[in-house]
């Protein structure tokens, strides 16, 4: 199995498919692209991906292109890393995290992309503010129906959605305490920055 992903301080969409891949604790190969060269990035991911865009997961014969569908079958691939959760309530509300964050919130993608060579302050649109007050409230609402540590108890795919989010919070400056957050959405923002997955990730993409 190999995994092909864009520069890793900067491409969320390729870190959400490899931490999910990491979870699994299966082998894989992974191939870099530099992203930001225009047509010759493009050029070279097309050897990959038939969209041109990355993440692309290769397994044999199958070509996945997008990252919520190369999360979603590992999932079903490897059934024991249990990148969902089992409760099938929690599973769906899960989905629908994940969901919202593979197709909204993008005022906050635009104005805060992913950089995590990054450490700055900003003063972020009234979009955008609204995006991370809907974050926040998201994260107190499933941590406090699962329990935690991760937003559906142990980790799961919705955490490797949120991952990227975190990073940006930090690297701008945004402090989900200024959102609405009484402490758990602060305290799970820094669990996810503190994942051993993520960390490798991270070490990485500022070597």
């Amino acid at each position: 199995m190999e995994i092909v992903v864009g520069t890793k301080k900067w491409s969320s969409w390729s870190l959400r498919p490899w931490l999910a891949i990491k979870h699994t604790g299966q082998p894989f190969d992974e191939t870099l692209v530099e992203l930001r060269h225009a047509e010759r990035s493009t050029a070279e991911i097309l050897k990959h991906s038939p969209s041109g865009m990355v993440p692309a997961l290769k397994d044999g014969d199958l070509v996945l292109w997008d990252s919520l569908a190369i999360c979603e079958y590992l999932n079903e691939r490897y059934p024991d890393a249990k990148l969902w959760p089992h409760d099938p309530t929690l599973r769906a509300l899960g989905r629908a995290a994940a969901s919202e964050m593979h197709s909204g919130f993008a005022s906050l993608r635009g104005e805060c992309p992913m950089k995590l060579d990054t450490r700055v302050t900003v003063d972020i649109s009234e979009a955008t503010q609204k995006d991370v007050r809907r974050i926040v409230a998201l994260w107190g609402e499933l941590l406090a129906k699962s329990g935690g540590p991760f937003l559906l108890g142990p980790w799961s795919i919705a955490d490797a959605y949120y991952t990227p989010v975190a990073t940006r919070f930090r690297s701008y400056g945004i402090h989900p305490s200024d959102y609405g957050d009484t402490g758990p959405a602060g305290e799970y923002c820094q669990r996810l920055l503190q994942a051993p997955e993520y960390l490798e990730w991270e070490k990485a993409a500022l070597a």
